[in-house]
């Protein structure tokens, strides 16, 4: 397989996304975690800002901003979690091998993946979003046309970090796995989740503002506080992604053909 090809076959990544999809459907249990921890994220927060904001005028003005960005960090978690999920199964199988030798190439497999993060985020973030309008009386989809450019950053950040953390699995082995679990953790303190970039220090902020997701949660607070939306913090997220993006595809090509070197495709490199 050329690691350079650009052609892309999309009946292969058709191929590919039926294949994730029949793997999903034939486990409720993968279904059921799918759904489970967005719900018990949801269901913990909402209640705790309901909490807050019947004791502080702040977060009765600031409406939903705690469930807001409950909802933007599990898209972000979430995107890079199915993404990842879909290339473990692959490593679990042993199967990764059997695919390099195939007329798959990368591309159309990271795209098949990328594909198969967004079924996976669905299933997930689709009932979240409607308890927090059962629950909590918090309409996520009124945000309107300012979501699609917080999901479309967000899922771009997850699809950079999945891509990447699978080409270090893909290098080293399932002896890196824990990686896929907690890079993303990592990131957490500095996006800014539930917090403005002020709260940190002077030094911290400029470490944080090299992150897109940062953009994001900023821009998301200044919609639902101020109801400004701020397409400049949205443009600097995408052209950080878009760097990204192709920064991971690069990492992943380079990982992809030390492995190959290194022979650990064909087995899980415990």
């Amino acid at each position: 397989m050329n690691d350079l090809s650009l052609a892309i076959a999309p009946h292969r990544i058709g191929a590919m996304v039926l294949r994730y999809w029949y793997l999903l459907l034939s486990s409720w249990p993968r279904l059921l975690e799918l759904m489970y921890w967005p719900t018990l994220q949801i269901i913990t927060w909402g209640f705790l800002q309901t909490y807050i904001a019947s004791n502080a005028g702040f977060f009765a003005r600031a409406g939903g901003t705690l469930i807001g960005a409950v909802i933007l960090w599990d898209i972000l978690f979430r995107g890079q979690l199915g993404f990842s999920i879909s290339f473990l199964e692959e490593m679990w199988a042993r199967n990764i091998g059997n695919l390099m030798m195939s007329p798959l190439t990368p591309i159309e497999f990271l795209l098949s993946l990328m594909a198969m993060s967004l079924v996976r985020l669905a299933i997930g973030i689709i009932p979240m979003t409607l308890i927090a309008v059962w629950f909590f009386d918090f309409n996520f989809y009124s945000l309107g046309l300012p979501l699609i450019a917080f999901f479309c950053n967000l899922i771009f950040t997850s699809w950079a970090v999945g891509i990447f953390v699978s080409g270090l699995v893909l290098r080293n082995g399932l002896g890196a796995e824990s990686i896929v679990w907690t890079l993303m953790f990592a990131l957490m303190p500095l996006a800014c989740v539930y917090y403005p970039v002020q709260v940190l220090p002077h030094w911290l902020q400029l470490v944080a503002w090299s992150l897109p997701p940062t953009y994001v949660f900023e821009g998301m607070r200044a919609l639902l506080t101020d109801h400004v939306f701020r397409a400049d913090l949205m443009l600097t997220a995408l052209g950080l992604n878009a760097a990204l993006l192709l920064a991971s595809f690069a990492a992943f090509i380079a990982l992809l053909r030390s492995a190959r070197r290194a022979g650990s495709l064909l087995s899980s490199g415990e």
